[in-house]
């Protein structure tokens, strides 16, 4: 068996050895590099093939024997092949952004874009869109330089642009809320691509969704890109239909299903009755009580609603950032959009719609204790479950029936 990797300072949270775990028979492995020691690694050539990662894109050109004129090109390499002792380095990542913008319908033909970012992956998609047809591609920089426009140049002189591609790390965990750009100014914008794949859908990409523009964070093109390295290492071919299951598999491993409803609505019984190997519940409430070290009822009543809403939030924070979660939201999670935004950057959300009918007032929900007050809680959020919901799970006889609709609805959107 050969030796196959992806090399980088920090890849913790990679998803590379899944993804080929998934694509081909063979064992790959994280290797945690420092700078110190890129270049003994290369000159060693003690590796038949490997990926390479933030920041030795540029850095391992050097070391190599030949590169592809798209390498060449972009002034990237991702991936590096050990033909008996001769290395050729590629650049996949071309192939893997290029994929993701036409899975997403962008044609960047003869329309202003703009890369977010300097590094080895803006040079990747500035290639990819003037190849595509983009008349005219500017790259956006913190500070003033050569070849670049800054983010205030972006917003006051270029707010015409069509489409916009992050390649810099804001957005990514941990740092989950930030964003590099607010594109609330954008009006012509058709297209946002976002190369940070953990979380699943950055706040860049939420801002898109919201206002209809087609967006997606890295996820395929991270797979696509794998794709075409795999055929470098392996000197074979591979269909679409197995990349874009891999994709599928991938995705349905990582993303969250978050349930969503009024109280008593059964959210915690359908979240237990869905079955998913590798996947943790995770009720919300339970994890509430468990940092308070008392009942909601009881926290409600001693320190009021704002400071367990304030409490719920950072428990949806933390078990958001996480993926392979089912997890079953309090009634009331839904009314501070900040909890929606962390819930679906690495989830879809299912909204439980149980009528009005089936739902009971009982004590040990202080906001809903009676049937008047019910009554009114449901009537004020509603319209807000069903606006935030990806999925509505309409209201069936037995909790088995509901998961089984989620499950089903959940295969779907993957595809």
């Amino acid at each position: 068996m050969g030796k196959y990797g992806c090399i980088g300072k920090k890849l913790t949270h990679s998803f590379s050895k899944e993804i080929h775990n998934e694509l081909a028979d063979y064992d790959y492995e994280l290797i945690e590099l420092a700078e110190d020691e890129v270049q003994p690694f290369f000159e060693g050539k003690d590796f038949d093939a490997v990926n390479v990662t933030i920041p030795y894109k540029q850095t391992v050109i050097p070391y190599l024997d030949s590169v592809s004129d798209i390498a060449a090109r972009i002034g990237a390499v991702n991936t590096v092949v050990n033909k008996n002792g001769v290395l050729f380095g590629y650049n996949t990542d071309y192939y893997g952004m290029k994929a993701l913008i036409e899975r997403l319908g962008i044609d960047p033909s003869g329309k202003k874009a703009l890369i977010l970012g300097t590094g080895g992956t803006s040079k990747t998609a500035c290639a990819v869109l003037s190849d595509m047809g983009a008349c005219e591609v500017l790259a956006v920089s913190r500070s003033k330089k050569e070849g670049c426009i800054t983010y205030d140049e972006a917003l006051t002189l270029h707010n015409d642009a069509s489409v916009i591609i992050n390649t810099t790390p804001l957005g990514m965990y941990p740092d989950c809320g930030s964003k590099p750009i607010d594109i609330g100014g954008f009006d012509r914008l058709i297209g946002v691509v976002d190369a940070v794949y953990n979380p699943l859908c950055t706040n860049l990409v939420l801002d898109a969704k919201a206002r209809g523009i087609k967006a997606a964070g890295g996820l395929y093109m991270l797979v696509m890109q794998a794709v075409v390295a795999v055929e470098r290492f392996l000197d074979t071919a591979i269909a679409k239909e197995v990349a874009d299951k891999v994709y599928e598999d991938i995705l349905s491993a990582k993303e969250n299903i978050v349930l969503t409803g009024m109280p008593g609505s059964g959210k915690s019984t359908v979240g237990r009755l869905i079955d998913i190997e590798g996947y943790k519940f995770v009720d919300t409430d339970e994890e509430i009580e468990k940092r308070c070290g008392c009942t909601i009822k009881e926290l409600i009543a001693d320190k009021g609603e704002k400071h367990f809403r304030d409490l719920e939030s950072e428990v949806i924070r933390d078990i958001s950032s996480q993926g392979c979660r089912i997890i079953s939201t309090g009634g009331g999670a839904v009314l501070r959009e900040e909890n929606i935004r962390r819930l679906k950057r690495n989830g879809k959300i299912y909204f439980i719609d149980a009528k009005l009918s089936r739902l009971q007032a009982t004590e040990d929900r202080p906001l809903s204790d009676t049937a008047d007050k019910l009554i009114r809680l449901y009537n004020e959020r509603i319209d807000i479950y069903r606006a935030t919901a990806d999925v509505v799970v309409p209201d069936m006889d037995e909790a088995r029936s509901e998961a089984e609709y989620i499950l089903a609805s959940r295969r779907e959107l993957t595809v």
